[in-house]
C-alpha cells in the first residue's frame, strides 16, 4: 500500500510538473517580443534549432531559447527556412516560429535610373549592400533594362545583370511587335540605339514621344539628329562623368557617335532607356517638328521650322542671362 501511495505521490507530482511546463510554454509563446522594432533576421542554411534560438536571442527578438528549442520540436509545422526574415515590432514566439516555418524571405530592392550606362549600372550594383560577388564585365551598352529590381539577401550581383539583361530583351520583343508601320528604324536593336538618345534628352515623361516623333522626322528626311548626348557620349566613351558644357569645337569630334558629323544613329546605344522611352520610339508623336531647344522649365520648346528654332534659341539664351543676373 506505501507503495503504491508513493508511486501515485510522483504521477501526481510527474503531472504537476508537466502541466506547469505546459502553462509555461503557451506564456512564452503568445507573450510579446522583447523587440520594440522590426528586427532583420538572416538564418543561414543548415542552422540548427539551437543555432536559430540563439540567432534569434542576440538580434533581440526572444528572450527565452529554450522555450524555442521545445517548441520547435513539439510543435507541427515542418522545419525552419533559411534567408532573411523582418520580424515585426514585438512578434511572439509562435508568430516568429510560423514566419521561419512558412519562409517568406524578405525582399530587398535596388532601383537602376533610366539612362544610366553599363558602367554606371554596375557600379550601383556592387555598391548596393546584402548581395554576393562582385560584376567585374561592363554589359553591352543597351542591353540592361533600368527599373527597380528586388532580391534576397545575399544573392549574387551577377544574378540582378541576367535579369536585367532578360527584361531588356522581353520588353523590347514585346514593344518591337506592337511598333507603328513605316519608322525609320527596321530592327529591335535600332530601336534601342534611337530610344537611348530620347531618353537622354529629356527628362520629363510627357515629352518622350514627341522628342521620339522630331528624330524619327529627321532620319525619314535624312537630317542628322545633331543630338547633344551623342557628343557626350563620344568624348567620354560612357566611362566617365561629363562635367562641363558642350564647346562648339566638341560638335565636331570626330566620333561614329557624334550625330553631328555622322548621318542616320550611331553605332550603338548611348545608355540603358527604360521601357517608356523605347515605346515612345516605337510609338511615336505624329508631328510637324523638327527641331527643339530646352525652355528653361526642365522641358522643351519645339518648332517645325529652323528660323523658328533660331528664335527659340535666342529666347533661351536670354532666359539663361536673366537667370545668371538673379543669381548674381
Amino acid at each position: 500500500m506505501r507503495f503504491l501511495g508513493f508511486v501515485a505521490v510522483l504521477f501526481i507530482a510527474a503531472a504537476g510538473v508537466v502541466a506547469a511546463g505546459f502553462f509555461w510554454l503557451q506564456a512564452e509563446l503568445y507573450r510579446p517580443g522583447p523587440s520594440n522594432e522590426e528586427k532583420l533576421v538572416l538564418i543561414k542554411p543548415g542552422s540548427s534549432g539551437r543555432q536559430i534560438a540563439q540567432r534569434l536571442v542576440d538580434e533581440g527578438v526572444i528572450t527565452t531559447p529554450l522555450a524555442f528549442r521545445i517548441a520547435a520540436r513539439v510543435q507541427p509545422g515542418g522545419h525552419f527556412k533559411a534567408g532573411e526574415f523582418a520580424i515585426p515590432a514585438q512578434a511572439n514566439l509562435n508568430d516568429v516560429m510560423a514566419q521561419l516555418r512558412d519562409g517568406k524571405v524578405y525582399q530587398r530592392n535596388v532601383t537602376f535610373a533610366e539612362g544610366l550606362t553599363s558602367l554606371e549600372i554596375v557600379e550601383t550594383l556592387n555598391a548596393a549592400e546584402g548581395m554576393t560577388g562582385t560584376v567585374e564585365a561592363i554589359p553591352a551598352e543597351g542591353s540592361l533594362l533600368p527599373e527597380t529590381y528586388s532580391f534576397t539577401r545575399e544573392e549574387p550581383r551577377a544574378k540582378i545583370i541576367a535579369r536585367m539583361q532578360e527584361s531588356m530583351q522581353k520588353t523590347v520583343a514585346e514593344l518591337w511587335e506592337a511598333r507603328a508601320e513605316g519608322l525609320p528604324v527596321k530592327t529591335p536593336e535600332e530601336a534601342v540605339i534611337l530610344a537611348s538618345i530620347v531618353e537622354k534628352e529629356t527628362g520629363v515623361a510627357e515629352e518622350r514621344a514627341r522628342v521620339a516623333g522630331v528624330f524619327i522626322n529627321r532620319l525619314k528626311k535624312g537630317m542628322p539628329l545633331q543630338s547633344d548626348p551623342t557628343v557626350i557620349y563620344a568624348l567620354t566613351d560612357g566611362k566617365k562623368k561629363f562635367e562641363r558644357k558642350l564647346y562648339r569645337k566638341d560638335l565636331k569630334f570626330e566620333s561614329p557617335y557624334n550625330t553631328y558629323t555622322i548621318p542616320g544613329l550611331p553605332p550603338g546605344p548611348i545608355a540603358n532607356p527604360g521601357r517608356a522611352a523605347i515605346a515612345a520610339v516605337l510609338q511615336p508623336e505624329e508631328h510637324g517638328f523638327y527641331y527643339f531647344v530646352a525652355d528653361g522649365t526642365g522641358g522643351h520648346i519645339f518648332a517645325e521650322s529652323y528660323d523658328k528654332h533660331k528664335q527659340n534659341v535666342i529666347n533661351w539664351w536670354k532666359f539663361k542671362k536673366s537667370q545668371k543676373g538673379k543669381e548674381g
